[in-house]
């Protein structure tokens, strides 16, 4: 349990594999975690099941990145995915820590909006090539998943080698996220840490499309 944290603190710890989670959101404790098998999603095997290639394609969101970041926190803070309500473990010093890590330039939004209105999307901590996918919500279908896949294809148009998604979901399995040891995890973490990559202010519509092809569709073609 930590008392207190800070911006330099905490990049320290997930530069090791380390990350700060609260109990619940309205916990007042924080804890440092460290499993022994953690999740990722490896960018060279991203399964899009084929319904969300066609509406990704389709345009039905508007998808913005950096936008908003209060409004996704909070939407992360006060709902599960897929409208699923849930209690999660962002409590009020989680928000301040990424607000200052926004600041600083290294925490990103991927965000869906319908009508002027956020539906959906996700944050997460950008570290050399590294990027650590913090939480994600969603208010209406696929919003979540979309801002998924458009986040997959920004971390390969700015040279990511890491998605870290820190544990599995049901979720995040459907587009092929796995469980490795931790020793693994701190190498290829390590190896990612070492390259420089740049999460992009705009994704050019031929990167998206060429995600889009390159993306397994798997097994999950209904989901």
């Amino acid at each position: 349990m930590v008392t207190e944290l800070t911006p330099a603190l905490v990049l320290r710890a997930y530069a090791l594999g380390i990350f700060p989670m609260a109990e619940s959101k309205d916990s007042d404790e924080i804890y440092w975690i460290d499993p022994e098998e953690r999740g990722i999603l490896p960018l060279d095997q991203f399964h899009i099941p084929r319904r969300l290639k066609r509406s990704v394609r389709q345009g039905r969101f508007e998808v913005r990145c950096d936008t908003d970041f209060d409004a996704v926190i909070q939407g992360c803070a006060a709902s599960g995915v897929d409208g699923e309500r849930s209690d999660t473990w962002i409590n009020d010093e989680v928000v301040n820590l990424f607000r200052a890590l926004k600041a600083m330039g290294l925490v990103h939004t991927v965000e869906c909006w319908h009508e002027g209105e956020l539906v959906g999307g996700l944050y997460g901590l950008a570290l050399g090539g590294a990027f650590f996918g913090e939480s994600m919500f969603s208010r209406a279908r696929d919003a979540s998943k979309v801002a998924l896949i458009h986040l997959g294809a920004r971390l390969v148009h700015g040279g990511f080698r890491l998605l870290d998604t820190q544990f599995i979901t049901d979720h995040l399995s459907q587009f092929g996220a796995i469980e490795i040891p931790r020793d693994d995890y701190r190498a290829m973490l390590d190896s990612a840490m070492a390259d420089p990559a740049r999460f992009p202010a705009e994704l050019p519509p031929e990167a998206l499309h060429a995600f889009l092809d390159r993306s397994s569709t798997g097994n999950a073609a209904d989901a």
